[in-house]
């Protein structure tokens, strides 16, 4: 009777136990649901409905994603008296992001981020001409790469913190790359204030890939500002040269001594306008940093002294490329206002290097049928007062 007895309280808490484990299961699915919001952004010249998503966390973080080039058109971050702001540039109007996106505003950039010289590529003895965009190199996929196309977005219901699923399929041949290409993204917005973003892909046949995530950053959350009172640090050692098109030249070269020395924290002005032919090259920073470790690993921190805000970057890729925002050229509105002029925004697009597929030195980008390519890289923000 006793054993009986004993069985059927073990059940009951099995059955309790599963039961407020669903029940907080479901609860989760539902808090994600509701912190996923879907509406209508605009039409495209091909008749494409976009849709944008915003996903919020907890705290009132809020980060918005339209279905057209996985774009983040939003992305909020508190400053040190708690206020949420806008902090990523963008367009004004829907159209601006349809009709080229000449900066590539919030896009996600594939097939290969970054530039490849004379946009050709050897991969198996076999050349590949890739489209022409950026003087004689390739830039960011080409013309109609990643940027400019429909991706599929579903809410993934079973996730922890509210997520996107992004999903596009690159037709063997497009743009001149090999291989039909399975893309696969993610973006999760987490209690803790970051943005994660992880990457998949699988090919049917041997090519390159180099994804990344273009969003220009401007911690004041006034686009009118620029970004040189923002202070860096890059845990690198070493950065890649690069010739009069921005192309590296092969050299790995120590920051030490010189203006790309971001080892420790400064202000991203107190170089920029040096007499250096690096600089001169890129009109500013514009060029890639070989970061040390491997695995996941913090890469890289912002302050903004004047709002407080902080924004941590944490990959798994070898690379990241810090742009200064030098190409910006004040022809599109801000979203608060003036211009999106000469370095108000920056980037720090984690990524492969720039020209590998050309430069057997370089961490390889080949991927081949069988592989699954994966990468992650998370943008977490905070405040320090």
């Amino acid at each position: 009777m006793k054993k009986i007895t004993y069985n059927l309280i073990i059940i009951a808490l099995l059955c309790i136990f599963g039961c407020n484990k669903k029940e907080n299961n479901n609860q989760t699915q539902k808090e994600n649901m509701e912190n996923i919001q879907v509406s209508d952004y605009g039409v495209t010249a091909k008749g494409d409905s976009i849709k944008k998503y915003t996903l919020t966390n907890k705290n009132g973080m809020k980060v918005e994603v339209i279905n057209f080039g996985g774009i983040i058109t939003s992305l909020t971050a508190p400053d040190k008296n708690g206020k949420y702001e806008d902090i990523v540039l963008g367009f004004t109007k829907p159209e601006d992001y349809f009709n080229g996106n000449p900066y590539y505003f919030g896009a996600l950039i594939g097939r290969y981020g970054n530039r490849i010289a004379n946009a050709k590529f050897t991969l198996e003895g076999k050349t590949y001409e890739i489209d022409k965009n950026d003087g004689p190199n390739s830039l960011h996929g080409g013309k109609e790469g990643f940027h400019t196309k429909f991706w599929n977005i579903e809410t993934v219901k079973d996730a922890k913190f509210p997520t996107l699923k992004l999903t596009y399929t690159s037709e063997d041949g497009e743009e001149g790359y090999p291989g039909k290409l399975t893309t696969t993204v993610l973006y999760t917005l987490t209690n803790e204030d970051a943005l994660e973003i992880s990457y998949e892909a699988t090919t049917d046949k041997a090519t390159v890939i180099n994804l990344t995530q273009h969003s220009y950053f401007n911690l004041s959350g006034n686009f009118s500002k620029t970004i040189t009172d923002h202070e860096l640090q890059i845990n690198a050692d070493k950065f890649l040269p690069v010739n009069e098109t921005l192309i590296p030249t092969g050299e790995q070269k120590a920051v030490k001594g010189s203006p790309f020395d971001f080892t420790l924290s400064k202000p991203i002005g107190k170089d920029i306008n040096a007499d250096d032919d690096q600089l001169k090259k890129g009109k500013g920073y514009d060029h890639n940093w070989i970061l040390n470790g491997s695995g996941m690993k913090s890469i890289a921190k912002v302050y903004h002294p004047e709002s407080g805000r902080v924004m941590e970057v944490l990959t798994d890729e070898p690379g990241v490329q810090f742009y200064s925002g030098n190409f910006l050229d004040g022809k599109f509105d801000t979203k608060t206002g003036g211009k999106n002029e000469f370095r108000t925004g920056f980037c720090l697009e984690t990524q492969h290097f720039p020209d590998s597929p050309n430069q057997a030195s370089f961490p390889s980008t080949e991927l081949k049928p069988g592989q699954k390519y994966q990468s992650k890289t998370i943008y977490k923000f905070s405040v320090k007062k």
